[in-house]
């Protein structure tokens, strides 16, 4: 495998890898995935991640311990108890203090203001495992999982529900390897304007698109967009309406993404489409329990591909 341009960088975000940077990754995923036992084996032996975690999580933490650990690293987690993020203990401090003991710091938090202390006062890699601006390493993991199922560039991926951090970095990550993107959100909860800028600015440089919408059929099946329509989405994928964190917004959030549930009826306006969904899902809510057990899905693909793109960006930042 080629040296990595990412190798000691800062810190994280599908915002800040480029198109090949984003590429790289995704293909030493792709290699390390059908060669477990390859030469980078033993790439990090001798390093040591940490995992700073305010929210509890299952995909995050077991795929980047597991990672590590096949990398040949060492994986400490800390939960928020132990680190006490802005409480018990200023983050730039805790920066501070894991970059003496260790090689990268991976932080899952809320804020994305915690991540960014974290990364000023770090003097190690900082991964965003999930912030509420971002959620990058799921973003490499869903692009794994297009590219296993079809490929990108050139094929469209519609997303239904909230412009939020999963959309954002999806967004950004789609249109860099070339795709179509359709964003159907209902109003006032359409991404922000900056990261709608950066997504078509990545667009217009890999011959994708973005287009926002306030109807989800019109995103999936691609009618009614432009003068003659255009044609199915290739994938369908959707996000809780309601995040960790949101719990009060709940019956406001529900009402609002009333028509924007996932539904077979919905899959059926594109027939050949996958269907996608970082987890944990909400059956009932944002997918109606038939699609999400239905053929066209592959979220289980996309939950076992963060192990693998995650391994991935390991080796391109440490190795």
């Amino acid at each position: 495998m080629p040296p990595s341009t990412l190798h000691g960088r800062s810190l994280l975000t599908i915002a800040g890898l480029s198109a090949a940077e984003i590429a790289a990754i995704l293909d030493t995923a792709r290699a390390q995935k059908a060669d477990p036992a390859g030469p980078h084996g033993h790439a990090l032996a001798g390093k040591t991640v940490v995992l700073v975690f305010e929210k509890p999580s299952l995909r995050t933490r077991v795929s980047f311990e597991v990672a590590a650990r096949r990398l040949g690293a060492t994986s400490l987690y800390l939960s928020p108890a132990e680190v006490g993020l802005g409480t018990r203990e200023p983050a730039k401090d805790v920066a501070r203090v894991l970059s003496r003991y260790a090689d990268a710091i991976v932080c899952r938090t809320f804020g994305q203001d915690v991540l960014d202390e974290i990364d000023r006062y770090a003097s190690v890699p900082v991964i965003n495992a999930l912030s509420d601006w971002e959620h990058p390493c799921q973003t490499l993991a869903d692009l794994l999982t297009i590219r296993e199922h079809g490929g990108t560039a050139g094929r469209t991926l519609a997303y239904v529900g909230d412009g939020n951090n999963v959309a954002r970095s999806l967004a950004a990550g789609a249109a860099s390897e070339g795709m179509h993107v359709r964003l159907a959100t209902p109003p006032g909860y359409v991404l922000d304007d900056a990261s709608l800028a950066l997504a078509r600015e990545r667009a217009a440089a890999s011959g994708g698109s973005v287009i926002v919408t306030a109807d989800p059929l019109a995103a999936v099946s691609g009618r009614g967009l432009g003068d003659a329509g255009l044609p199915p989405a290739d994938i369908v994928y959707t996000d809780v309406w309601t995040s960790m964190g949101q719990e009060a917004e709940s019956q406001r959030r529900n009402a609002a993404f009333a028509g924007y549930q996932i539904t077979t009826d919905l899959l059926a306006a594109a027939p050949a489409a996958r269907l996608m969904h970082d987890l944990p899902a909400h059956r009932g809510e944002e997918i109606s329990d038939a699609a999400f057990e239905s053929a066209a899905s592959v979220i289980f693909d996309q939950a076992e591909n963060r192990l693998h793109a995650q391994q991935a960006a390991l080796f391109h930042i440490l190795a």
